[in-house]
């Protein structure tokens, strides 16, 4: 099978799949090695039929409504390339905002004591370490899963990170903390019945949703937590909760939605929401 047969068998597999040439420019970079590029100049080129295999059962998985990024085991995230599995969330391009919005207060201090808190697959942790200047970064999470993930990520991404498997609902620091940095659970349970299936069937749940009676259970807990333990907050949040969040800077998204919420050092940030 040539390229030009190999892209026109994925269109046909991932027709009515929403931005299925993304998807398609995605599995070809990671699987077959083919940039766009390629794609165009040398259409007749012969594809192993190893790879072709490979390429097509990934685009049925999709096609079935598996993330792209589960099928590859793979995310991009600040640049990185990250390994994800269905134990972690698929790290968003909104989220990398945050690391930007850090840098860009932050990037000229050194030996920054940073933690973050509901790590995930490590990429805030790691985009973090990555950018700032011989930051010390500690990254937590409940799930051993996560954490073997996020090592693996840390390990491939060359970075050094302390990584501790525990609650953040009751983790309680011994040390202080410069910035408290965290992209928990926030999804109202209410909100399910406007989310994708694909996101609903195959991302952690524990990872999104809280309780609508109780939609700001990580981040109270957080504060109070660390209160006299940490100079600064930066937190993603839910947009619908943004009016919330009492004496914080809210930052919006590129998107345009309301999407941190920040206490600054100079804000004396409370001890409970």
């Amino acid at each position: 099978m040539n390229v030009s047969q190999l892209t026109g068998e994925m269109r046909r597999r991932l027709a009515g799949i929403d931005d299925a040439r993304g998807i398609e420019r995605e599995v070809l970079h990671n699987i077959a090695l083919l940039r766009p590029v390629d794609v165009v100049v040398n259409p007749e080129r012969e594809l192993p039929d190893f790879v072709c295999g490979k390429v097509l059962g990934i685009i049925d998985r999709v096609a079935a409504g598996e993330p792209v990024q589960y099928a590859l085991g793979r995310a991009r995230f600040y640049g990185m390339d990250l390994a994800v599995a269905p134990g972690v969330l698929i790290p968003r391009p909104e989220t990398a905002e945050l690391v930007d919005i850090i840098a860009d207060r932050y990037g000229s201090r050194r030996d920054l004591r940073i933690i973050d808190l509901g790590t995930g697959s490590g990429a805030l942790a790691i985009a973090l370490a990555r950018t700032l200047k011989f930051a010390d970064i500690t990254a937590v999470d409940i799930s051993a899963d996560a954490l073997a993930i996020a090592r693996r990520n840390a390990e491939e991404q060359r970075t050094r990170i302390r990584f501790v498997q525990a609650d953040m609902l009751s983790f309680h620091p011994e040390e202080y903390f410069d910035i408290v940095v965290s992209n928990p659970p926030y999804v109202l349970e209410s909100e399910r019945a406007t989310m994708e299936a694909r996101v609903l069937d195959h991302e952690p749940a524990l990872a999104l949703f809280v309780p609508d009676n109780d939609p700001l259970r990580f981040y109270s807990a957080i504060l109070r937590n660390f209160a006299g333990h940490a100079g600064a907050f930066y937190f993603e949040i839910n947009p619908l909760e943004a009016g919330a969040y009492k004496g914080a800077e809210i930052v919006r998204d590129s998107f345009g939605k309301l999407r941190f919420a920040i206490y600054d050092p100079s804000a004396n940030a409370p001890t409970s929401l």
